[in-house]
């Protein structure tokens, strides 16, 4: 059997999230949260809350949530998602180019 509030507990520590600013998003303590982490039968909700917080789709990890929201972290304008990674790499490529054209340009002057 799954322990969610592990499953949770790990994904919070890799988003680099302070547990204490999630707690207050939720409305709870962080105390509130340690002891979340200790609850093998985590309510889905509170991990689907969770996850809108950290930018994490718990999905793949918790089989109860098979594919019903499994697009509940596929904001495309949201940096911290794993699937905009290649356009935020390619935003940043482009800028670069353009950045050190630019340069050429004004040292030519």
């Amino acid at each position: 059997m799954q322990h969610r509030g592990e499953i949770v507990e790990r994904a919070i520590r890799q988003s680099g999230y302070p547990i204490s600013a999630i707690a207050k998003k939720l409305g709870k303590s962080r105390r509130w949260m340690y002891l979340m982490f200790d609850n093998n039968q985590l309510d889905l909700d509170k991990i689907l809350a969770i996850g809108n917080i950290i930018h994490h789709d718990f999905s793949d990890e918790i089989k109860e949530l098979g594919g019903n929201h499994a697009n509940i972290a596929a904001d495309p304008e949201n940096p911290y998602n794993n699937q905009t990674k290649e356009y935020w790499k390619n935003k940043y490529l482009k800028l670069l180019e353009d950045y050190n054209e630019l340069l050429k340009r004004t040292n030519e002057k």
